[in-house]
């Protein structure tokens, strides 16, 4: 059995619950779900603080550089996340929605991805500009996660209303305006940390004297994608268009994101699938 192997299941089992009251909360109005399911999202984080801190006694330093560390800190910050937005009204859907993407990445985390030995402990000069990298990556995936829950909202508020179908849901979402102003706001955050991620990972490559890897599947699908966050951002500046047709690229781009994540288990410079 691996260590915090229990701790991990508890987690799972807290969070499926806690799933079960925020959704209830969702269908109907219900401050007594909304207080349960919150108060088991911390004891959740708690889980997560624990496993984490196992996982640091046995590897002697803070896990970073394997996938399954990775996600499990991708899902960590989506709970901190969600824990500051159900602090404020209309946001329960959003809660509900980045939740269910956090039980998720949980979940096949541990059907899906092992504990392996780090493949990117070779890359010993420049170990702490790694460790940033995927740091602030890590925090610009869950940044541009918040705006791509946020841009769903919009396309399917902008459909309820334009088909003239009111209801309760569609009441206690936030307006188009204002989804598409939190939108933008979590683009802000996520696409320039996630560039500043990238050219740490380029200064990485360059002190090691790898230059061949600045070819590899893995950089140019980054590459890829933040040019669709940079064409977002600049269009949105200029209001070139509307907000259903950012909501759409902002879409687009996590899509992006999350092949580009994929991308790992065919690069050279990310093999670090966790198998």
């Amino acid at each position: 059995m691996l260590p915090g192997s229990g701790v991990y299941d508890a987690l799972i089992y807290t969070y499926a619950l806690s799933l079960l009251f925020v959704f209830s909360d969702c269908i109907r109005r219900n401050a007594s779900a909304k207080r349960i399911g919150t108060g088991l999202l911390v004891v959740v984080l708690v889980f997560q603080v624990v496993f984490m801190g196992i996982r640091t006694w046995v590897e002697g330093h803070l896990p970073f550089l394997i996938t399954y560390d990775f996600l499990f800190l991708f899902a960590f910050i989506l709970v901190i996340i969600s824990l500051i937005m159900s602090r404020y009204q209309r946001l329960e859907f959003t809660v509900f929605l980045l939740n269910l993407i956090g039980f998720s990445v949980i979940v096949l985390n541990k059907l899906w991805f092992q504990l392996a030995d780090n493949p990117l402990a070779s890359w010993q000069t420049v170990h702490g500009l790694l460790i940033l990298h995927i740091a602030l990556a890590n925090l610009g995936f869950a940044a541009l996660t918040v705006a791509a829950v946020f841009s769903l909202m919009y396309l399917f508020l902008h459909r309820r209303l334009k088909a003239k179908k009111w209801t309760e849901t569609t009441r206690r979402l936030p307006s188009l305006e204002v989804l598409d102003r939190y939108t933008h706001k979590a683009m802000l955050i996520g696409a320039p940390l996630l560039a500043v991620s990238v050219l740490i990972a380029v200064i990485s490559i360059i002190a090691e004297g790898r230059w061949v890897l600045l070819l590899d599947l893995k950089v140019l699908a980054t590459a890829a994608s933040m040019c669709v966050y940079v064409i977002y951002l600049v269009s949105k500046r200029s209001n070139q268009h509307s907000g259903l047709v950012m909501a759409r690229w902002a879409l687009v781009g996590y899509a992006f994101l999350i092949m580009n994540f994929l991308a790992n288990s065919w690069s050279v410079f990310h093999q670090w699938t966790g198998e």
